[in-house]
């Protein structure tokens, strides 16, 4: 499978701006493929949202550098004050996540050698419920959370609330991670400046990893990758699409932020609800 340059710039944008954005990444990406007629196991496409990942994850470290120089290291021990909510929360995701794709690997897939946990990813109708469960939560949160809480921390309790609801994110596309657990956080009194930033700090723990795995499992599925498709050749379109999808998420970070702040969450939710809609139409039309 060849993919296009404008295909290429298409997914980066796309996945820069929906990856940062409350909106999922992974259900406009699927849709997307489906669309332009691409397999999402090869391993040009693989490699390519690898590297998409990863230029996200740059524009999380770039656009947060400020504000958790001053919220996490300022001093060694504002450092430690906020590390074991932080471990909470990744560990939870964590543990959950690993159990969640044993459960469906085992238990509703079958078990077979085949069954794998990215069998759901392209599935639209369970995108679209998965959307429209976000969605609601985004605008419940955006209409009902009071933001009295300032400056709070995030407790322990309430990071191993938002560790959980960030591992449902994992096996169920659709399910927005940003958007669930700033939600989370907004409903149990976190002011909203420190939802965002402990939510991104997440993502940035969270993205080495699922990069590492993606990139195990494109090798592990192409055995022979070094003789059909070389990674070089793999290299200088995923290091345009990595530049692109880093713009995007810069401009999309300024935007959640610029709604967050001026009371607009809440848009993000009705968004999420209404390409659900979207996503149910082509599920019905037999994509």
């Amino acid at each position: 499978m060849s993919i296009t340059w404008i295909q290429i710039i298409i997914l980066s944008l796309l996945q820069g701006a929906a990856e940062l954005l409350p909106v999922s990444s992974s259900a406009h990406v699927i849709l997307a493929e489906k669309l332009m007629g691409l397999d999402p196991s090869s391993p040009e496409l693989t490699f390519l949202l690898v590297m998409l990942h990863t230029g996200t994850m740059f524009a999380v470290i770039v656009y947060f550098w400020s504000a958790w120089k001053e919220s996490y290291f300022s001093s060694r021990n504002r450092f430690l004050s906020i590390l074991p909510s932080l471990a909470v929360a990744t560990g939870i995701t964590f543990v959950l996540g690993f159990a969640l794709k044993e459960l469906i690997e085992k238990i509703i897939l079958g078990g077979g050698s085949k069954a794998e946990v990215e069998q759901l990813f392209s599935q639209l109708p369970l995108v679209g419920r998965a959307l429209v469960a976000a969605g609601i939560l985004i605008i419940v949160s955006g209409l009902f959370a009071k933001d009295d809480g300032g400056e709070q921390e995030v407790t322990l309790p309430a990071s191993s609330l938002i560790g959980m609801i960030q591992a449902l994110s994992l096996p169920f596309r659709g399910f927005s991670r940003s958007g669930v657990t700033i939600s989370i956080a907004l409903l149990l009194g976190i002011g909203k400046r420190r939802a965002e930033e402990f939510s991104f700090a997440l993502a940035v723990i969270l993205t080495p990893f699922v990069v590492g795995y993606e990139f195990h499992r494109m090798l592990k599925a192409n055995a022979a990758l070094t003789q059909s498709v070389h990674l070089t050749s793999l290299l200088f379109p995923g290091i345009v699409g990595m530049v692109c999808s880093f713009v995007a998420g810069l401009l999309a970070l300024r935007l959640l932020s610029s709604w967050l702040e001026t009371g607009r969450w809440h848009y993000f939710g009705y968004y999420c609800l209404v390409f659900a809609a979207v996503v149910f139409a082509f599920a019905w039309a037999g994509f």
